[in-house]
C-alpha cells in the first residue's frame, strides 16, 4: 500500500479507532501502581496519539497532495530515470520522454478519446538539464479528431505547490475535466495541458531557478520541457503557443518565467501566487552570495528596473483569507506596458483547492484565449 492509499488511510484509521476502543477497556484493569500497569498506561496513550497523528497525517496528505509515495516523504528515491525513446510513427518518445500509460478523462464518455481527450503520464529528462521528472500531459478531444489531424495545438505547463504531487492537479484541481467540458461548450479552445510540480529535484525547493552550482530548474521549464513536448505532440513552437499556470509556489513560477523568459511563455496564471523567492531551510541557499540573482527573483524588484516584458499575466488573491491581498493589489499597480495584467480578487477564501478550484475554471478559459495556434 503506497503512501496514498486509500486502503492504508482506512487502516490506519481503524487501528487508532481500535487503540480508542482498548485505552478506555484497559484502563480500569491499568489503574494498579507496579512496573507492568504504569507501562501499559504509558504504551495505550502513546500508541493511541501516534496512530491518531498517523491517521491525520495521512489524511491532510491525501487531501492537500504534499507527498506521493514514502520515498518521497523521506527523499530516498534518487536514483535517475532510464529514458526510453520511440521514434516510429510520431509515437511518443523523442527527445528525453518515456511514455508510461494512459488514463481516461474522468468525464461522461471519458473513455473514448475523440469525445473527451486523453491523459498520458510520462516521464521527462531534460536533454541539457537531466533533471528527471514525471508529468501528465492532457490532450484534448479534437487532438484525435481526423478534422484536426494536421493542426498543432497551444499547450500550458500546469504547476502545483510545493511540494504537491502532480496527481492533485487531476483529482483535486481537476484540470483535465474542466478543460474537457469547457472545450465542448466552446469556453476554451482545444489546449494541451502539460501537468507537474516544480518540485523537480525533491525534496529540495528551488523556487524554480536555475540555482549557481546545482539544479538548472528554470532552464528546464523554458527550454527542456517545451522542447521534449513539442518533439512528441503536435504542439506549437513558438512563445504565443505557450502559457504557464500554477498555484502557490506553482504561481509564483509561472509569473516569474513568463516575466524573464518572453521568448518561452506568452502568457501566465497565478493562483495565490507570492512575488518574492522564499529563503528557508527547504530552500537552501539559491543565490549562491550573488545579490544581483536575490533581486532579480522579485518581481516587484523586476518591475522597477527591467524593461516590460511583452506578456499576459492573470493574479488571484482574495481580500479575506489570503496573505497575499496586498502584495497582489502592489504588483497590479505596478505593471506598465506592454506587459497587460488581469485578476480574480475573491470576497474571501483561503489559501487551498477550495479556492483554487473557484478560480480556476475562469483562469484556464483566459489562459486558452491568449494563446495562439
Amino acid at each position: 500500500m503506497g503512501l496514498t492509499s486509500k486502503k492504508l488511510l482506512v487502516l490506519v484509521a481503524v487501528i487508532a479507532v481500535a487503540m480508542f476502543c482498548a485505552t478506555i477497556w484497559l484502563w480500569p484493569r491499568l489503574s494498579r501502581s507496579g512496573v507492568r500497569p504504569v507501562a501499559g498506561r504509558v504504551g495505550l496513550l502513546v500508541g493511541g496519539q501516534l496512530s491518531i497523528l498517523a491517521a491525520l497525517g495521512l489524511g491532510i496528505n491525501s487531501y492537500f497532495g504534499f507527498y506521493s509515495s514514502f520515498a518521497d516523504l523521506l527523499g530516498t528515491d534518487q536514483a535517475p530515470g532510464q529514458v526510453v525513446d520511440y521514434s516510429s510513427g510520431g509515437t511518443p518518445g523523442k527527445l528525453g520522454l518515456q511514455m508510461q500509460g494512459h488514463e481516461p478523462v474522468g468525464v461522461p464518455g471519458g473513455g473514448v478519446p475523440a469525445r473527451a481527450g486523453r491523459i498520458d503520464k510520462v516521464e521527462i529528462k531534460g536533454a541539457k538539464t537531466g533533471i528527471v521528472t514525471p508529468a501528465y500531459v492532457y490532450l484534448p478531444p479534437q487532438y484525435f479528431q481526423p478534422g484536426f489531424s494536421k493542426q498543432d495545438f497551444p499547450a500550458a505547463v500546469i504547476l502545483t505547490g510545493y511540494p504537491g504531487t502532480a496527481e492533485s492537479l487531476i483529482t483535486r484541481m481537476k484540470y483535465p475535466q474542466t478543460a474537457t467540458e469547457h472545450i465542448q461548450k466552446g469556453q476554451m479552445q482545444p489546449t494541451i495541458l502539460v501537468m507537474l510540480r516544480p518540485t523537480v529535484v525533491p525534496p529540495r525547493d528551488t523556487e524554480c531557478m536555475d540555482v549557481p552550482h546545482g539544479p538548472q530548474v528554470e532552464t528546464f521549464f523554458t527550454q527542456d520541457l517545451r522542447q521534449a513536448i513539442s518533439a512528441n505532440y503536435r504542439v506549437g513552437h513558438t512563445a504565443q503557443n505557450w502559457g504557464i499556470m500554477g498555484d502557490s509556489t506553482g504561481g509564483y513560477c509561472a509569473v516569474k518565467m513568463s516575466m524573464q523568459h518572453p521568448e518561452a511563455f506568452s502568457a501566465s496564471v497565478s493562483l495565490s501566487g507570492y512575488y518574492s523567492t522564499h529563503d528557508d531551510p527547504t530552500t537552501g541557499d539559491l543565490f549562491g552570495g550573488s545579490a544581483q540573482l536575490k533581486d532579480e527573483s522579485d518581481m516587484m524588484w523586476w518591475l522597477k528596473h527591467k524593461p516590460s516584458p511583452d506578456v499576459w499575466a492573470l493574479v488571484t488573491t482574495s481580500r479575506k483569507g489570503e496573505g497575499n491581498y496586498k502584495a497582489t493589489q502592489a504588483f497590479i499597480k505596478a505593471v506598465k506596458e506592454p506587459m497587460q495584467v488581469a485578476s480574480i480578487i475573491l470576497p474571501s477564501g483561503g489559501h487551498n483547492f477550495s479556492t483554487w478550484n473557484r478560480e480556476l475554471p475562469a483562469a484556464l478559459d483566459q489562459l486558452s484565449k491568449h494563446l495562439s495556434q
